[in-house]
């Protein structure tokens, strides 16, 4: 018996998106997001969003209207004010990620696990940190160095899952210039021997400065909607191949219990799928 864990619904294949700094201009994104079903992550600076915003070009979403705004949506921490977090001491990394993830969570009212590093800044020691402090994942600015033409793409590590998800690299940034050339590979790809994942960052206020925000609308049409896409944010990506890992499976392989309260599907001998819902044991040959 073969048997593969799938993503929820068992698809092969999930698209995550991450966004930072909760500027104003994450309202018109997120439109757009829910227009076409693409889900993503908002990367906020608590004590940024409470600071007087007149006069700023690209003003932050006031503080009120975040639970609201990002419903739907992960909101994760990115420090308190932004600092280059790499270059103060680790009780200042550790007050900034705190005094974030605080704050967050008194607008949201639940737990904020997920981060993006500011400026790109982090070290081993902060990974730890952070990682101790509650942090289940982080973003880092590198991506994952996809070239078409020098035939990265057509292995599967262009759209790899986190190795390491407090040092988690995206596919590439929304100002690839290769971006719906990506998209087009990545939907279009149907081989299932293993899971794939499309990760794309950036800041929404750039679609302002370059006045394209007919680049995030044109690769949201033609991403979002497919059924063989698993639309999430990166804390539920995390979640789920947590659960995946805790499936508890019999010598022979053929029953497994699953010990977590969220479903994780499988695929069996290619061809039948099977939620093994939380709590529960399945005989996969029943299936």
């Amino acid at each position: 018996m073969k048997v593969y864990t799938c993503f929820p619904g068992g698809k092969a294949k999930a698209l995550t998106m991450s966004y930072d700094d909760g500027k104003v201009e994450d309202i018109r994104l997120l439109e757009i997001f829910r227009k076409y079903g693409i889900k993503g992550t908002f990367n906020l600076n608590y004590g940024t969003m409470c600071q007087d915003q007149t006069g700023q070009k690209h003003p932050r979403i006031p503080k009120e209207q975040i639970k609201e705004l990002y419903r739907g949506q992960e909101i994760a921490t990115h420090t308190m004010t932004h600092p280059t977090i790499a270059r103060c001491p680790l009780t200042e990394a550790a007050q900034e990620l705190l005094q974030d993830r605080m704050g967050l969570e008194s607008i949201i009212g639940t737990p904020v696990r997920g981060h993006a590093y500011p400026n790109g800044s982090y070290s081993e020691e902060i990974k730890q940190l952070y990682r101790q402090l509650g942090v289940a994942y982080a973003r880092v600015v590198e991506t994952q160095g996809v070239d078409l033409d020098g035939g990265i793409l057509a292995s599967i590590g262009a759209f790899a899952l986190p190795e390491d998800p407090m040092e988690w690299k995206a596919t590439c940034h929304h100002n690839d210039p290769n971006l719906m050339r990506i998209a087009e590979f990545f939907a279009n790809y149907k081989k299932k021997q293993y899971l794939k994942l499309m990760y794309v960052w950036g800041h929404s206020y750039e679609f302002a400065e370059n006045d394209n925000w007919e680049v995030i609308e044109e690769f949201c049409r033609y991403i979002g909607g497919r059924d063989d896409i698993w639309y999430a944010t990166n804390i539920e990506i995390i979640d789920y191949l947590d659960a995946a890992k805790r499936l508890q499976f019999t010598a022979n392989n053929e029953g497994v219990y699953n010990p977590s309260a969220q479903s994780v599907w499988l695929a069996v001998n290619d061809d039948q799928y099977a939620e093994i819902k939380g709590g529960t044991f399945v005989d996969l040959n029943t299936i």
